[in-house]
C-alpha cells in the first residue's frame, strides 16, 4: 500500500509516498481502509523532527475516516462498519495517512452519519483535544471562559463545546474571525485581550502562554494544546496541557454531537495522498480555516 512517510527531516520536500506493507490487526485491534483524514500541525512537526526519530521512517497522519477493513481477535467491530478514530503516535513507521491504518479497537467511534468521510476525518485529533483540554479545566455551567484561537481547529470545537455545556464563552481570534467565532458560539469576542483576572479559565489553543494567563482569576485554571508547553502557576491558577489520547467513548460523544448539529466540522481543501507534500506546503503557509484533508 501507498503511505505518506518522513526517512529525513526537514520542510514539505521531505515528506515521501513510499510502498510499504499492508499492516495486519493483532488482538483488540482493526485495520481500517482509509477514505480520509485531515493534515495536521503535529505531522509538521514529525516531518521537521520536532519530536525526534532521526535515521527512522516515520509515518504521518494522525486522523482517520473510512471503513473496517479486517479485525483482530476481540475487535468488537466488524468488516465494513464506517468508522472514525485516532491513530494516535509520533514515532510510528506507518500513520493515518496511508490506504490502511491499524488502531486499537477502543480508539474507534461509529462515523457521523450526518457528513461525509471527507468532513469526519477532521474530527478525531481536534475534537478530543478540546474535548480533554476541557476536562482539565473542569468548568461549570455559568463559568467563564476564554479561548485564544478561537478560530482554529481546536478553538472551534473549544468553543462549540464549552458554549453547549452553559459555560459563557469568550473567544479571541483576529478580528476577521469575529463573525465566524461568534457564529460558534461565543458570547463575547476579542481581538486581542481581556481585563487582568477577568474570567475563570483559559484554554489557549494559540499557545500564548503567560499573556494568557494573566486573564485568569486567583485560584482560577489554564489548559494549554501543547504537552510540557505551558505556564508555572501563579496567584493559585491551576495550570496544565492536554496530551491528547485515543479515546473512542470521547470520540463517540463528539460524532453524536456531529449528527446533532452541535458541532461543525469545516473542511478547506483536499488533497490526494500522492500530493501529501504539496498539502504540508499549503498548511505551512497559514491562514488555513478548516482543515487540509488527504484522500488515498
Amino acid at each position: 500500500m501507498r503511505a505518506a512517510v518522513v526517512r529525513t527531516f526537514g520542510g514539505p520536500e521531505a515528506v515521501e509516498i513510499a510502498e510499504v506493507p499492508v499492516p495486519e490487526p493483532g488482538s483488540r485491534q482493526v485495520r481500517i481502509k482509509v477514505a480520509a483524514g485531515a493534515l495536521n500541525p503535529v505531522d509538521a512537526g514529525v516531518r521537521s523532527g520536532f519530536f525526534g526519530g532521526a535515521g527512522k521512517t516515520l509515518g504521518l497522519g494522525w486522523d482517520v475516516a473510512g471503513t473496517v477493513d479486517a479485525v483482530g481477535v476481540a475487535a468488537a467491530w466488524q468488516v465494513g462498519d464506517p468508522v472514525v478514530a485516532l491513530a494516535a503516535g509520533v514515532a510510528d513507521p506507518v500513520g493515518a495517512h496511508a490506504e490502511y491504518v491499524v488502531v486499537a479497537t477502543d480508539a474507534v467511534a461509529v462515523a457521523p452519519a450526518a457528513v461525509d468521510a471527507v468532513h469526519a476525518g477532521t474530527l478525531p485529533l481536534n475534537g478530543l483535544t478540546a474535548l480533554q483540554a476541557l476536562e482539565l479545566l473542569d468548568l461549570a455551567p455559568g463559568q467563564s471562559l476564554l479561548v485564544t484561537g478561537a478560530a482554529g481547529a481546536v478553538g472551534g470545537f473549544a468553543v462549540q463545546l464549552a458554549a453547549h455545556r452553559g459555560v459563557e464563552v469568550t473567544g479571541q481570534a483576529r478580528a476577521a474571525d469575529e463573525e465566524l467565532v461568534r457564529s460558534l458560539g461565543a458570547a463575547h469576542f476579542t481581538s486581542e485581550g481581556v481585563p487582568p483576572g477577568s474570567v475563570d479559565a483559559v484554554l489557549d489553543a494559540a499557545v500564548l502562554g503567560e499573556a494568557a494567563l494573566e486573564w485568569v482569576r486567583d485560584g482560577g485554571a489554564y489548559a494549554g494544546v501543547r504537552p510540557g508547553a505551558f505556564p508555572g502557576s501563579v496567584r493559585g491558577v491551576r495550570t496544565g496541557a492536554v496530551e491528547v489520547a485515543a479515546d473512542g467513548a470521547g470520540l463517540a460523544e463528539l460524532v453524536r454531537l456531529v449528527d446533532e448539529g452541535v458541532l461543525t466540522l469545516r473542511v478547506a481543501e483536499t488533497y490526494p495522498l500522492v500530493e501529501a507534500a504539496k498539502a504540508h506546503a499549503r498548511l505551512g503557509e497559514g491562514g488555513v480555516r478548516g482543515r487540509l484533508v488527504l484522500v488515498p
